[in-house]
């Protein structure tokens, strides 16, 4: 069984935000909308002060307390753990982005206006793919990237070390900060990186198990 989930090294995050802007690149998002961001705060008193920064997106839980809410069933998971949302589903009630303790989730309020400010033609929907086609009055999140995951079998890829089936943000991060792949393969990068001693989750202990893990 396979169950995709990210490293991130925050001695290598730089802020930069180059995986927020890919990820909107990648996935069509609104201006105001953000399936990943990077969180900045500082540390120490001055004159040792360091700047530190937190990327955040969906963290894809083993055990997603949005899932558990969805009134509708349209937040669900797959067998490879990743979380989804069926936007022909999803009534926009916002009982998962009350539930979610990572803020991960947007709601779609005015995107199209928003969107043809920027894009005066539409986006084509065969150039999307389902988890991209957004509706008004949905909520929406980071999918890490599922649409290029599927296409590792047929491509003969291996996401995590192929680009083409590896998430954008993880394939855009300036300074090497993420690693993707399959948790439950011992021998995987993110496997062996999420048993070290530097590995953390947030919020572990309210029991979502996320499968987004922090090097200290």
């Amino acid at each position: 069984m396979t169950r995709w989930g990210m490293v991130i090294d925050l001695r290598k995050c730089a802020g930069c935000q180059t995986c927020t802007i890919s990820c909107k690149i990648e996935n069509f998002l609104p201006p105001d909308v953000k399936w990943g961001r990077v969180e900045d705060y500082e540390e120490g008193e001055y004159p040792d002060v360091m700047r530190r920064f937190l990327p955040m997106s969906c963290m894809h839980c083993e055990e997603p307390a949005c899932k558990e809410v969805c009134p509708s069933g349209a937040t669900d998971q797959r067998d490879d753990g990743i979380v989804t949302i069926d936007y022909d589903t999803c009534i926009g009630c916002k009982y998962c982005m009350t539930a979610c303790p990572y803020e991960a989730r947007s709601y779609m309020e005015e995107w199209e206006s928003e969107i043809k400010k920027l894009r005066p033609r539409p986006i084509p929907k065969e150039a999307q793919s389902e988890s991209q086609q957004f509706a008004r009055g949905t909520v929406t999140k980071c999918t890490f990237c599922a649409h290029r995951i599927d296409k590792a079998d047929e491509a003969n890829k291996e996401p995590g070390e192929d680009p083409e089936v590896t998430p954008a943000c993880v394939n855009t991060c300036t300074g090497g900060a993420r690693y993707f792949g399959d948790l439950d393969d011992p021998n995987s990068d993110v496997s062996q990186l999420a048993k070290s001693d530097r590995a953390f989750r947030l919020h572990e202990e309210i029991g979502t198990s996320p499968s987004v893990y922090y090097l200290r």
